[in-house]
């Protein structure tokens, strides 16, 4: 079995807010875990208006507390 990964930039959609942002992503997160995935990564982007992982501390706290 190849052990798959999740990337994921937290978008923010059109209309939507970092919050609603990062709740879809710790929502991908919670999906990928029940999946089997491996690994739920998050990438790091600054002065990207659609984009909300510049602080990644932040995103990576989240992700966690959505998932074990």
């Amino acid at each position: 079995m190849i052990p798959f990964s999740v990337l994921d930039l937290c978008p923010i959609v059109e209309g939507g807010d970092v919050a609603s942002a990062l709740r879809n992503s710790a929502d991908l997160a919670r999906h990928a875990e029940r999946l089997g995935y491996q690994r739920f990564w998050l990438a790091e982007h600054h002065a990207m208006p659609g984009i909300a992982s510049a602080a990644t501390a932040l995103t990576i706290a989240n992700a966690a507390a959505a998932t074990s």
